[in-house]
């Protein structure tokens, strides 16, 4: 098992999709990364020698903004908009979907699971 930024990536697996196990990289990113480091894209991740390795560490290092680097600036970005109490940064502290969702209905993972009143009963059914 390779590791790659902080995060050992499949050995198993062919080079580009191991990459995408790395947060922050994606399916096009990762083929981008192995075309310009010129690395065999059907090599699987154990079978890259030091070199190849090196090479992808050098420019994920150098070129991209990836894991906790990413996740720090994904956070800051979030506390901005709440700091400032934007539209998005009050969805974001109230733990509602940002980006125009319906909540009347559906929305059950961002809001989290259905909560009752205690106590309450329902009303008795008109015959």
């Amino acid at each position: 098992m390779p590791r790659i930024a902080g995060v050992n990536i499949p050995g198993n697996k062919k080079i580009p999709y191991a990459l995408q196990y790395i947060y922050g990289v994606g399916r096009t990113l990762a083929w981008e990364i192995v075309k310009k480091a010129d690395v065999d894209a059907t090599l699987k991740a154990d079978e890259l020698n030091d070199d190849d390795l090196a090479k992808i560490r050098n420019m994920l290092e150098n070129e991209y903004t990836v894991e906790g680097e990413l996740r720090r600036e994904v956070s800051t970005n979030i506390k901005r908009l709440m700091d400032f109490g934007t539209y998005r940064g009050i969805r974001h502290r109230k733990g509602l979907p940002v980006r125009g969702q319906r909540t009347s209905t559906n929305a059950r993972t961002r809001k989290g699971g259905r909560k009752t009143v205690a106590g309450k009963k329902k009303a008795p059914s008109a015959k």
